[in-house]
């Protein structure tokens, strides 16, 4: 006879299963084993089994040892448990503090501990990975755009306003959607690019879902995410996203018919008129049209 853990199925739970079900439908112990290969007692272990688990696979338990004589004690795992949650920190943070009380610990066991409980954040497995690029410097219009959303909320929902700000001369587009969603954030930027005097040569945006694959691979610019949980990456259109907050959206009522109408309005004076400290109180129109000058970052 072939052996059934290759006729039935590879994975050992549900061979468990088979084993047990042949047992009940009247195999004896020793023909089950030979058919099987394994030992006799195996197979009676695995029907004690099968009458806990019932006809599913019967799972692989771990080997771990329930006791190890240099396992922390519960009195440590309750400080680094209670200090975790004091500090809100990470590991090695965690670590220093329990050392700087004379709590004597190794970093890899607090990590353990932590995992132990879950209370470490791990990279999601689905998290796709980008590729790290350089921050450009901002010499000349286009060389940096920063491009971003806006949440508001409203009775049903949000209305998400999409931003768009040149480093260099702090130029600045808006405008309003219903959704946020990749191809309504690759129409957004092909409207600014429409609007603008000057080409894009790098976009620069967070990582938001609505900037993921396929944005990049639609737009005609090279696309850099920003660093995650680095706000000073985009710090320049984060505060423009609140001077537009404060002076235009927040005055509004909150339709994107309403935004709409009234954003191109304000952009014309934020563009033209509004002086910018970062610009030696000039305007972003004059950064555009002066070729001498140089904006301060």
């Amino acid at each position: 006879m072939k052996n059934m853990a290759y006729t039935l199925n590879p994975h050992l739970p549900k061979v468990r299963r088979d084993a047990a079900d042949l047992v009940r439908r009247g195999w004896g112990v020793r023909q089950v084993a030979r058919y099987v290969g394994v030992n006799p007692g195996t197979i009676t272990k695995w029907v004690k089994k099968a009458k806990v688990y019932g006809h599913v696979p019967i799972p692989t338990l771990s080997s771990k040892p329930k006791h190890h004589p240099d396992q922390l004690s519960d009195g440590l795992v309750w400080k680094i448990f209670h200090k975790r949650l004091a500090v809100k920190r990470c590991a090695e943070v965690v670590h220093r503090e329990l050392i700087n009380e004379g709590v004597s610990v190794s970093l890899s066991s607090v990590k353990r501990t932590l995992d132990r409980l879950g209370l470490l954040k791990k990279r999601s497995p689905w998290k796709r990975y980008r590729v790290p690029m350089d921050r450009p410097n901002a010499a000349v219009q286009g060389d940096l755009v920063q491009v971003d959303t806006i949440h508001l909320p409203v009775a049903r929902g949000r209305i998400y306003v999409f931003t768009l700000l040149d480093v260099f001369s702090r130029w600045a587009y808006a405008r309003a959607y219903t959704h946020a969603t990749a191809r309504t954030a690759k129409n957004f930027v092909a409207l600014a690019q429409a609007a603008a005097t000057f080409p894009f040569k790098v976009i620069q945006s967070d990582n938001g879902s609505e900037f993921g694959g396929w944005f990049t691979d639609h737009i005609n610019s090279i696309h850099r995410h920003s660093r995650v949980r680095r706000p000073n990456d985009n710090a320049h259109l984060e505060r423009f996203n609140r001077t537009i907050q404060e002076e235009c959206l927040d005055k509004l009522p909150k339709t994107v018919k309403d935004l709409n109408a009234a954003i191109p309005k304000y952009l014309k004076y934020y563009n033209e008129k509004r002086l910018h400290m970062g610009l030696k109180l000039h305007t972003p129109l004059q950064a555009l049209t002066t070729k001498c000058f140089q904006a301060i970052d």
